[in-house]
């Protein structure tokens, strides 16, 4: 038989203690929690085909060629190309690693974000076209594409795809290359040649002619230097560049933004060393028309700030930047 006076006591007791567990969950939601870290600015994430299906159709083939493009350009467009022979043997995504698709690797992440855009390295808005054709005609060092090319539809497609999740004129965390600290003193061929000798050569050769793959249409390790390798016109030629392309990525599958194999130093100190080696030339008279606009790191005068090219080259550039803004 049930005993009303024990029930009652039962009760009180599970209200109460429900009375003290509602009252420690609405103080630990309102006061506050020092133990839970702040989120950091949301980074660019790489999308995947694997998972994205809001692509179907001639679309979606479109992208995944212009992605086989991209990873594997001279089996296509190099100088044994099967649909034309119009570049130099390297692959867009020896400077745009894992096809574009790689954090801090130089990827396509803000592209689509910010493109078309007024660039002053032409003077003129540029289309994702433009963009394209660039590569292929500085890094290349060959032929842009028409733009009613499949080949060159599907590599926009795609550059647009990787980054179809950017915000409108946005640049995410992640995206493009993120650029060394300035040294305080000039970067050095000779200290480069010992990095690159340690750090670079058993990939990219003694010579920098990088290491062709089996079937002697692409290589497996780009030349950085030579008849093959991307002209003077190039972004990489810039020192800043390719020091933040090297510091992020190399060498290749062992280091990382969050953990660099190369220092600061080291880093400026091989782009150095690399970009004073022989390669293509380019015509660039037709860059920068507004000559102030130049980077302080773009290797080739006439210069607005009075400093010599041989600075603009390696640097110091700390100096030209405060010349610049007087900071």
């Amino acid at each position: 038989m049930n005993n009303p006076r024990q029930n009652w006591i039962i009760y009180s007791i599970v209200t109460v203690v429900i009375l003290v567990m509602s009252t420690e969950i609405i103080a630990f939601i309102n006061a506050p929690n020092k133990t839970t870290p702040v989120l950091k600015k949301e980074e660019w994430t790489a999308p995947s085909l694997f998972t994205d299906r809001t692509i179907q159709g001639e679309e979606r083939a479109l992208v995944i060629y212009g992605e086989e493009l991209i990873a594997n350009t001279a089996k296509y467009l190099g100088p044994n190309g099967s649909v034309a022979q119009i570049t130099n043997g390297m692959n867009c995504q020896n400077c745009h690693l894992n096809a574009g698709r790689k954090k801090w690797g130089n990827n396509y992440g803000a592209v689509s974000a910010n493109y078309p855009k007024f660039r002053d390295r032409s003077g003129s808005m540029e289309s994702v076209f433009k963009r394209v054709s660039d590569c292929m005609e500085r890094s290349l060092n060959g032929s842009a594409l028409d733009s009613n090319a499949r080949e060159m539809k599907a590599m926009i497609a795609y550059i647009k795809w990787v980054g179809h999740a950017v915000p409108k004129d946005s640049t995410p965390k992640g995206s493009g290359i993120k650029p060394p600290e300035y040294l305080e003193r000039a970067a050095s061929p000779e200290k480069g040649l010992v990095v690159y000798a340690a750090k670079c050569q058993s990939c990219h050769g003694a010579n920098g002619e990088g290491q062709m793959a089996a079937d002697a249409k692409s290589y497996i390790y780009p030349p950085l230097w030579g008849d093959h390798s991307y002209n003077t016109g190039a972004g990489l030629f810039r020192l800043s560049r390719f020091a933040g392309y090297v510091r992020d990525n190399m060498p290749f599958n062992q280091a990382s933004h969050e953990s660099p194999a190369l220092s600061d130093e080291e880093s400026w100190d091989v782009a150095a060393f690399v970009n004073s080696r022989p390669r293509p030339a380019k015509d660039l008279s037709k860059d920068w028309p507004n000559i102030s606009k130049k980077p302080v790191d773009h290797p080739f005068g006439p210069y607005a700030d009075g400093f010599t090219e041989q600075q603009h080259k390696f640097g110091p550039f700390k100096p030209i930047v405060a010349a610049r803004t007087g900071k």
